[in-house]
């Protein structure tokens, strides 16, 4: 690991002021920036300073008041997934947080920072910078077009990368339709993910996620989280899903298949039917030559989450 300042930051001000002063970086469960640097996964590009935000107060907690949930930055995956409040009403956004990783990862790791997480390609994400990865020369290629592609997208390529996002709150949130309030703007969570070569987010090098704000579901909503992975712990979603309906309407959010969190309107149309919601959410996929095995895993976790939501 290359030599870093690490700069203890007590009030977001602070924060973004060290940011301001370049090749900087927010850390605070860092559970992925911390493996991003030991494996010099972009060495002409590592921070020379890391900003810890962890002692600014006011930065996590759950709370719920005037129809509104509000989860501070800093709240942990463990807390949002222990939460009554969190798994009474909004049960996708518990239900993704339990599915995240380890137990010990989830104790660490925060909601801001799983939101805000580089994408999990392993030609990105060799160690030592290995590939010529697209996201590292926008003059390259992408490795995984013609490597071995069976975890990425199978929806197109934003920027010809065809890596998917890794964010399993994401999925819930977008379902769930939260807004994402940072130290510049708030914006809706199906909003706040985009295609940048060195990042996931909409968020600019000084900007820093401060809450997560999910309206109160209507009577009657139903909502639930499913995911498959290689393995059942410590593993990203091959696909998943989260589904939050009231009867015949809902909103449906898929994970694992494309560089953004994609939102599964035509699905969401043929609501209540679960077997044509199912066929409408894989609708426009084009596998890549060893990932088609996907399709049949949206249109399985799709028909079943619809059904878990009756």
């Amino acid at each position: 690991m290359i030599k870093f300042e690490h700069v203890n930051a007590t009030t977001l001000d602070e924060a973004v002021s060290a940011l301001s002063a370049g090749n900087a970086a927010v850390i605070a469960g860092g559970t992925d920036l911390l493996t991003m640097l030991k494996a010099f996964v972009s060495p002409n590009v590592e921070p020379e300073t890391l900003v810890d935000i962890k002692g600014i107060p006011g930065m996590s907690g759950i709370s719920e008041s005037g129809g509104t949930l509000t989860i501070g930055a800093l709240t942990t995956l463990t807390e949002i997934d222990k939460s009554p409040v969190v798994r009474g009403d909004y049960t996708a956004l518990a239900e993704a947080a339990h599915r995240v990783a380890s137990p010990e990862l989830r104790n660490m790791g925060t909601i801001g920072g799983n939101l805000a997480q580089m994408n999990r390609c392993w030609y990105y994400r060799n160690d030592y910078n290995t590939f010529p990865c697209l996201r590292k020369d926008t003059a390259g290629v992408c490795q995984a077009l013609l490597g071995d592609n069976r975890y990425h997208s199978i929806f197109g390529a934003l920027g010809g990368c065809v890596a998917v996002n890794p964010s399993d709150t994401a999925i819930a949130l977008v379902a769930l339709d939260a807004k994402i309030k940072t130290t510049k703007q708030t914006v809706d969570a199906a909003d706040f993910f985009a295609f940048n070569m060195d990042k996931t987010t909409i968020l600019d090098d000084d900007e820093i996620i401060t809450e997560i704000q999910v309206p109160t579901p209507a009577s009657g909503t139903k909502s639930t989280f499913l995911k498959l992975g290689i393995r059942k712990s410590i593993d990203f979603a091959l696909v998943s899903v989260a589904v939050a309906r009231n009867g015949a309407s809902g909103r449906i959010c898929l994970g694992g298949v494309h560089n953004l969190p994609r939102r599964a309107e035509a699905a969401e149309a043929a609501l209540p039917d679960a077997d044509a919601a199912a066929a409408a959410a894989v609708g426009g996929a084009t596998s890549l030559p060893h990932n088609a095995y996907k399709v049949q895993m949206v249109k399985a976790l799709v028909k079943k989450a619809v059904l878990a939501t009756a």
